[in-house]
Protein backbone atom coordinates (compact mmCIF):
# COMPACT_ATOMS: atom_id res chain seq x y z
CA UNK A 1 0.00 0.00 0.00
CA UNK A 2 2.50 2.44 0.53
CA UNK A 3 4.25 1.77 -2.71
CA UNK A 4 1.36 2.25 -4.64
CA UNK A 5 0.72 5.26 -2.47
CA UNK A 6 4.12 6.60 -3.65
CA UNK A 7 3.21 6.03 -7.16
CA UNK A 8 -0.05 7.58 -7.12
CA UNK A 9 2.02 10.89 -5.38
CA UNK A 10 4.26 10.93 -7.94
CA UNK A 11 1.55 10.51 -10.91
CA UNK A 12 0.02 13.42 -9.02
CA UNK A 13 2.81 15.66 -9.44
CA UNK A 14 3.51 14.74 -12.83
CA UNK A 15 -0.02 15.44 -13.86
CA UNK A 16 0.11 18.95 -11.93
CA UNK A 17 2.99 19.99 -13.86
CA UNK A 18 1.51 18.29 -17.36
CA UNK A 19 -1.28 20.83 -16.99
CA UNK A 20 0.48 23.67 -16.14
CA UNK A 21 3.62 23.29 -18.30
CA UNK A 22 0.75 22.70 -21.25
CA UNK A 23 -0.50 26.09 -20.70
CA UNK A 24 1.33 28.69 -20.30
CA UNK A 25 -0.47 31.12 -19.44
CA UNK A 26 -1.28 30.35 -16.24
CA UNK A 27 2.51 30.57 -15.35
CA UNK A 28 3.79 33.38 -13.50
CA UNK A 29 6.25 33.95 -16.09
CA UNK A 30 7.62 36.95 -18.15
CA UNK A 31 5.34 37.34 -21.51
CA UNK A 32 8.40 36.86 -23.85
CA UNK A 33 8.95 33.23 -21.99
CA UNK A 34 5.33 32.47 -22.11
CA UNK A 35 5.60 33.30 -26.47
CA UNK A 36 8.34 30.49 -26.55
CA UNK A 37 7.41 27.82 -24.27
CA UNK A 38 3.63 28.28 -26.67
CA UNK A 39 5.82 27.91 -29.62
CA UNK A 40 7.29 24.97 -27.90
CA UNK A 41 4.55 23.31 -27.84
CA UNK A 42 2.63 24.54 -31.20
CA UNK A 43 5.76 22.61 -32.94
CA UNK A 44 4.76 19.51 -30.58
CA UNK A 45 7.88 18.88 -30.04
CA UNK A 46 9.02 18.74 -33.18
CA UNK A 47 12.64 19.02 -34.41
CA UNK A 48 13.32 22.20 -35.61
CA UNK A 49 16.86 21.79 -36.15
CA UNK A 50 17.91 24.72 -34.41
CA UNK A 51 19.69 23.62 -31.39
CA UNK A 52 19.77 25.82 -28.75
CA UNK A 53 19.03 25.69 -24.84
CA UNK A 54 16.96 28.45 -23.78
CA UNK A 55 14.48 28.52 -20.38
CA UNK A 56 11.07 27.46 -22.72
CA UNK A 57 13.24 24.58 -23.89
CA UNK A 58 13.99 23.19 -20.70
CA UNK A 59 10.81 23.64 -19.69
CA UNK A 60 9.32 21.77 -22.68
CA UNK A 61 11.65 18.91 -21.12
CA UNK A 62 9.97 19.26 -17.84
CA UNK A 63 6.65 18.85 -19.74
CA UNK A 64 7.96 15.94 -22.26
CA UNK A 65 9.84 14.11 -19.29
CA UNK A 66 6.48 13.99 -17.02
CA UNK A 67 4.43 12.89 -19.62
CA UNK A 68 6.66 9.95 -20.31
CA UNK A 69 6.56 9.66 -15.99
CA UNK A 70 3.09 10.14 -15.92
CA UNK A 71 2.09 7.57 -18.72
CA UNK A 72 4.67 4.65 -17.56
CA UNK A 73 3.61 5.41 -14.13
CA UNK A 74 -0.43 5.02 -14.90
CA UNK A 75 0.57 1.75 -16.76
CA UNK A 76 2.62 0.31 -14.12
CA UNK A 77 0.03 1.11 -11.45
CA UNK A 78 -2.68 -0.21 -13.36
CA UNK A 79 -0.81 -3.74 -14.06
CA UNK A 80 0.32 -3.88 -10.87
CA UNK A 81 -3.27 -3.83 -9.30
CA UNK A 82 -4.33 -6.46 -11.48
CA UNK A 83 -5.25 -9.65 -9.32
CA UNK A 84 -4.08 -12.81 -11.48
CA UNK A 85 -4.04 -16.54 -9.72
CA UNK A 86 -2.06 -17.52 -13.30
CA UNK A 87 1.77 -17.35 -12.75
CA UNK A 88 2.19 -17.23 -16.79
CA UNK A 89 -0.30 -14.16 -16.35
CA UNK A 90 2.01 -12.38 -13.98
CA UNK A 91 5.18 -13.21 -15.80
CA UNK A 92 3.72 -11.92 -19.01
CA UNK A 93 2.51 -8.66 -16.82
CA UNK A 94 6.35 -8.53 -15.41
CA UNK A 95 7.46 -8.21 -18.76
CA UNK A 96 5.36 -5.99 -20.41
CA UNK A 97 6.24 -3.73 -17.59
CA UNK A 98 10.07 -4.30 -18.10
CA UNK A 99 9.47 -3.18 -21.65
CA UNK A 100 7.28 -0.66 -21.21
CA UNK A 101 10.54 0.99 -18.92
CA UNK A 102 12.82 0.53 -21.45
CA UNK A 103 10.60 2.46 -24.22
CA UNK A 104 10.00 5.08 -21.90
CA UNK A 105 13.31 5.85 -21.08
CA UNK A 106 13.99 5.96 -25.30
CA UNK A 107 10.95 7.61 -25.91
CA UNK A 108 12.12 10.07 -23.41
CA UNK A 109 15.79 10.42 -24.79
CA UNK A 110 15.10 11.25 -28.38
CA UNK A 111 11.99 13.31 -27.27
CA UNK A 112 14.41 15.53 -25.29
CA UNK A 113 16.95 15.79 -27.81
CA UNK A 114 13.89 16.48 -30.76
CA UNK A 115 12.97 19.30 -28.09
CA UNK A 116 16.91 20.63 -28.05
CA UNK A 117 16.46 21.06 -31.30
CA UNK A 118 18.20 18.53 -32.54
CA UNK A 119 17.92 16.61 -35.13
CA UNK A 120 17.95 13.01 -34.40
CA UNK A 121 16.66 11.57 -37.62
CA UNK A 122 19.87 12.85 -38.87
CA UNK A 123 21.93 11.61 -35.72
CA UNK A 124 20.98 8.16 -35.98
CA UNK A 125 21.25 8.53 -40.05
CA UNK A 126 24.72 9.35 -39.64
CA UNK A 127 25.56 7.14 -37.14
CA UNK A 128 23.76 4.07 -38.33
CA UNK A 129 21.47 1.90 -36.53
CA UNK A 130 23.70 -0.99 -36.70
CA UNK A 131 26.85 0.85 -35.75
CA UNK A 132 24.91 2.35 -33.28
CA UNK A 133 24.05 -0.83 -31.97
CA UNK A 134 27.19 -2.38 -32.37
CA UNK A 135 28.78 0.39 -30.65
CA UNK A 136 26.62 0.09 -27.69
CA UNK A 137 27.49 -3.23 -27.07
CA UNK A 138 24.14 -4.58 -27.74
CA UNK A 139 24.45 -7.85 -29.32
CA UNK A 140 24.27 -9.59 -26.07
CA UNK A 141 21.28 -7.09 -25.01
CA UNK A 142 19.58 -8.22 -28.14
CA UNK A 143 20.28 -12.06 -27.05
CA UNK A 144 18.98 -11.16 -23.73
CA UNK A 145 15.49 -9.98 -24.93
CA UNK A 146 15.18 -12.48 -28.01
CA UNK A 147 15.67 -15.28 -24.73
CA UNK A 148 13.33 -13.25 -22.62
CA UNK A 149 10.36 -13.57 -25.16
CA UNK A 150 11.07 -17.38 -25.97
CA UNK A 151 11.24 -17.93 -22.19
CA UNK A 152 7.63 -15.90 -21.77
CA UNK A 153 6.23 -17.86 -24.96
CA UNK A 154 7.18 -21.12 -24.05
CA UNK A 155 6.43 -21.15 -20.58
CA UNK A 156 9.90 -23.12 -19.62
CA UNK A 157 9.50 -21.11 -16.09
CA UNK A 158 7.18 -18.56 -14.48
CA UNK A 159 7.06 -15.96 -11.62
CA UNK A 160 6.76 -18.01 -8.07
CA UNK A 161 8.45 -21.48 -9.89
CA UNK A 162 10.83 -22.81 -7.86
CA UNK A 163 14.18 -23.96 -10.34
CA UNK A 164 17.82 -25.02 -9.93
CA UNK A 165 20.05 -23.16 -11.91
CA UNK A 166 23.68 -24.61 -11.31
CA UNK A 167 24.28 -24.56 -7.51
CA UNK A 168 21.58 -22.14 -7.06
CA UNK A 169 17.99 -23.31 -5.86
CA UNK A 170 15.10 -20.58 -5.18
CA UNK A 171 11.95 -19.26 -6.68
CA UNK A 172 11.90 -16.94 -9.67
CA UNK A 173 10.49 -13.44 -8.18
CA UNK A 174 10.47 -11.29 -11.34
CA UNK A 175 11.44 -12.23 -15.15
CA UNK A 176 12.05 -8.91 -17.20
CA UNK A 177 12.82 -8.20 -21.20
CA UNK A 178 16.91 -8.25 -20.27
CA UNK A 179 17.06 -10.66 -16.27
CA UNK A 180 15.43 -12.79 -14.22
CA UNK A 181 15.86 -12.46 -10.82
CA UNK A 182 15.76 -15.39 -8.39
CA UNK A 183 15.70 -15.55 -4.39
CA UNK A 184 16.95 -18.64 -2.06
CA UNK A 185 15.58 -19.70 0.99
CA UNK A 186 18.16 -17.09 2.84
CA UNK A 187 16.37 -14.17 1.02
CA UNK A 188 19.64 -13.48 -1.03
CA UNK A 189 18.54 -12.24 -5.08
CA UNK A 190 20.61 -13.49 -8.34
CA UNK A 191 19.97 -11.72 -10.91
CA UNK A 192 20.81 -13.71 -14.22
CA UNK A 193 20.68 -12.34 -17.59
CA UNK A 194 18.12 -14.07 -19.61
CA UNK A 195 20.31 -15.78 -22.36
CA UNK A 196 22.61 -17.18 -19.46
CA UNK A 197 19.83 -19.36 -18.36
CA UNK A 198 20.64 -22.71 -19.46
CA UNK A 199 20.16 -26.71 -18.65
CA UNK A 200 17.90 -25.20 -15.15
CA UNK A 201 15.23 -27.28 -13.53
CA UNK A 202 12.00 -26.23 -12.79
CA UNK A 203 10.95 -27.82 -9.58
CA UNK A 204 7.35 -26.60 -9.46
CA UNK A 205 5.71 -28.56 -12.48
CA UNK A 206 5.02 -31.80 -10.30
CA UNK A 207 4.89 -33.05 -6.56
CA UNK A 208 8.65 -33.31 -5.20
CA UNK A 209 9.38 -36.13 -2.81
CA UNK A 210 10.82 -35.76 0.47
CA UNK A 211 12.93 -38.69 1.55
CA UNK A 212 13.83 -40.34 5.13
CA UNK A 213 16.85 -43.38 5.37
CA UNK A 214 16.91 -44.21 8.52
CA UNK A 215 18.96 -47.58 9.62
CA UNK A 216 18.15 -50.43 11.45
CA UNK A 217 19.93 -53.30 13.04
CA UNK A 218 21.08 -56.61 11.75
CA UNK A 219 18.91 -58.22 14.08
CA UNK A 220 15.51 -56.87 13.43
CA UNK A 221 12.99 -58.95 11.20
CA UNK A 222 12.69 -56.94 7.62
CA UNK A 223 9.28 -58.83 7.07
CA UNK A 224 7.70 -57.75 10.43
CA UNK A 225 8.96 -54.35 9.86
CA UNK A 226 7.10 -54.33 6.52
CA UNK A 227 3.62 -55.63 7.83
CA UNK A 228 4.49 -52.84 10.45
CA UNK A 229 4.78 -49.92 7.62
CA UNK A 230 1.57 -50.84 5.97
CA UNK A 231 -0.68 -50.16 9.24
CA UNK A 232 1.22 -47.51 10.50
CA UNK A 233 2.43 -45.65 7.86
CA UNK A 234 -0.83 -44.38 6.13
CA UNK A 235 -2.03 -42.87 9.84
CA UNK A 236 1.09 -40.40 9.46
CA UNK A 237 -1.05 -38.34 7.21
CA UNK A 238 -3.73 -37.48 9.43
CA UNK A 239 -1.50 -34.86 11.46
CA UNK A 240 0.43 -33.67 8.36
CA UNK A 241 -2.37 -33.17 5.46
CA UNK A 242 -1.35 -29.42 5.06
CA UNK A 243 2.17 -30.47 4.33
CA UNK A 244 2.26 -33.86 3.10
CA UNK A 245 0.36 -34.83 -0.44
CA UNK A 246 -0.02 -38.15 0.40
CA UNK A 247 0.71 -40.76 2.89
CA UNK A 248 4.37 -41.96 3.59
CA UNK A 249 5.35 -45.00 1.79
CA UNK A 250 8.48 -48.00 2.36
CA UNK A 251 10.43 -47.63 -0.34
CA UNK A 252 12.59 -50.72 0.63
CA UNK A 253 16.27 -51.64 1.69
CA UNK A 254 18.55 -48.55 0.25
CA UNK A 255 22.06 -50.33 1.73
CA UNK A 256 23.33 -52.73 3.52
CA UNK A 257 26.09 -51.27 5.49
CA UNK A 258 28.78 -52.22 7.53
CA UNK A 259 26.76 -51.26 10.74
CA UNK A 260 23.45 -51.63 9.97
CA UNK A 261 20.74 -51.62 6.76
CA UNK A 262 19.36 -48.47 5.62
CA UNK A 263 15.62 -48.45 5.02
CA UNK A 264 14.13 -45.44 2.67
CA UNK A 265 10.45 -43.33 3.33
CA UNK A 266 9.39 -41.34 0.93
CA UNK A 267 6.41 -38.84 0.73
CA UNK A 268 4.82 -36.61 -2.48
CA UNK A 269 5.05 -32.49 -1.25
CA UNK A 270 4.93 -29.18 -2.75
CA UNK A 271 8.49 -28.21 -3.62
CA UNK A 272 8.12 -25.22 -1.79
CA UNK A 273 7.86 -27.32 1.75
CA UNK A 274 10.37 -29.82 0.79
CA UNK A 275 12.70 -29.19 3.75
CA UNK A 276 9.80 -28.43 5.98
CA UNK A 277 8.61 -32.12 4.95
CA UNK A 278 11.89 -34.07 4.70
CA UNK A 279 12.37 -32.53 8.76
CA UNK A 280 8.71 -33.79 9.39
CA UNK A 281 9.05 -37.22 8.14
CA UNK A 282 12.44 -37.76 9.62
CA UNK A 283 10.82 -36.71 13.08
CA UNK A 284 8.13 -38.60 12.16
CA UNK A 285 9.79 -42.39 10.89
CA UNK A 286 12.09 -42.01 14.35
CA UNK A 287 8.79 -41.57 16.15
CA UNK A 288 6.95 -44.86 14.74
CA UNK A 289 10.65 -46.90 15.49
CA UNK A 290 10.58 -45.34 19.01
CA UNK A 291 7.38 -46.23 19.31
CA UNK A 292 7.78 -49.74 18.07
CA UNK A 293 10.77 -50.78 20.02
CA UNK A 294 13.09 -50.75 16.78
CA UNK A 295 16.64 -50.06 17.42
CA UNK A 296 18.79 -47.76 15.80
CA UNK A 297 22.26 -49.13 15.43
CA UNK A 298 25.52 -47.33 16.66
CA UNK A 299 28.78 -47.68 14.10
CA UNK A 300 29.79 -51.09 15.03
CA UNK A 301 33.39 -52.68 14.78
CA UNK A 302 33.60 -56.19 14.69
CA UNK A 303 37.03 -57.95 15.71
CA UNK A 304 38.17 -61.02 14.76
CA UNK A 305 40.30 -62.95 17.79
CA UNK A 306 42.36 -65.13 15.95
CA UNK A 307 45.38 -67.66 17.81
CA UNK A 308 48.90 -66.33 16.99
CA UNK A 309 51.21 -69.61 15.22
CA UNK A 310 54.73 -69.92 15.33
CA UNK A 311 56.41 -70.49 12.72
Amino acid sequence: MKKNGRKIIGLVISLVLIILLSHPAWLPLPAPTKDALAKVLTQNFSMSHEAGISFARILGVVLAVSVIWFVCGVLNLIFTSITVKRSHTRTIISLVLSFVKYAGVLVGLIWVLSILGMNVSAILASIGILSLIIGFGAQSLIEDVITGIFIIFEGHYNIGDIIVLGDFRGVVRDIEIRTTVIEDVGGNLKVINNSDIRNFQNRSRNSSLAICEIDITYEEDIRKLEELFKKELPKLLENRKGLYLSAPRYRGVQNIAESGITLRFAVDCKEEDIFDATRALNRDIKLLFDDNGIEIPFPQVVVHNGKYKEL
